[in-house]
């Protein structure tokens, strides 16, 4: 690998772990606003939304340019691929953290109730998931990443579990419909991000092993 070709990667490298900081916090300050109906946080996280956009753009086009001036092959190439993969990833839970975001203001907006459904806990696993993916990738380790794969299904069933929480309160509480369908929605954001947390622990697993592991039987099953 010439010297060029590596400041290339370098550069590559930080634009993504900046990325992963903003969005990281993203998700963070959104179900925050959620938990505490903090309006102004709220619009900081869906203003934020548009810098979390153009650093995706940004680092799109650095890997185009590497990719085309550079042509890498084997590892390098691999790892370029994945970063492309990751910074979609990244840019999607950017979306949902305003959207998280958005719904919270509507809440704000709305009549006051008690959740239907243990946010904290849901939240709490999500953000554990997406930090666990985040580390993985710094950390370039495939054992972290399992451990964000055991989550996953925790969270799926979080979710399905709040579908039937909210679905029975519905009937008995029609006047909470507005604020209640917010909340389901919210649900289905967590459950989102927490998918798109699982595909960043499987690009880290291709960036090291070079195997693609979506789909496989043995991949959540695989060795420590």
């Amino acid at each position: 690998m010439t010297y060029l070709m590596q400041n290339e990667l370098d550069k590559l490298k930080k634009q993504l772990l900046a990325l992963t900081a903003e969005v990281e916090e993203a998700v963070e300050q959104a179900l925050k606003a959620l938990e505490t109906f903090d309006v102004p946080l709220a619009r900081k996280v869906i203003d934020g939304d548009e810098r979390i956009d153009q650093m995706e753009v940004e680092l799109e086009e650095e890997c185009l340019k590497v990719l085309a001036l550079h042509q890498p092959v084997a590892v390098d190439l691999r790892f370029i691929i994945a970063v492309l993969k990751l910074n979609n990833d990244l840019e999607r839970i950017g979306d949902l953290a305003a959207n998280i975001a958005e719904r919270a203001l509507a809440l704000a907006d709305t009549k006051r109730i008690s959740p239907p459904y243990d946010i904290g806990r849901m939240g709490g696993t999500t953000r554990k998931m997406l930090k666990g993916s985040l580390d993985c990738l710094v950390q370039m380790n495939t054992h972290l990443a399992q451990d964000v794969l055991d989550l996953d299904d925790e969270v799926d069933a979080m979710h399905s579990g709040n579908f039937q929480l909210i679905k029975d309160r519905i009937r008995t509480n029609v006047d909470e419909l507005e604020s209640l369908t917010q909340y389901l929605t919210v649900s289905r954001h967590l459950e989102r991000i927490a998918d798109l947390a699982t595909n960043i622990a499987e690009e880290v697993f291709y960036m090291i092993e070079g195997e693609i592991v979506r789909h496989t039987s043995n991949w959540t099953h695989r060795e420590r």
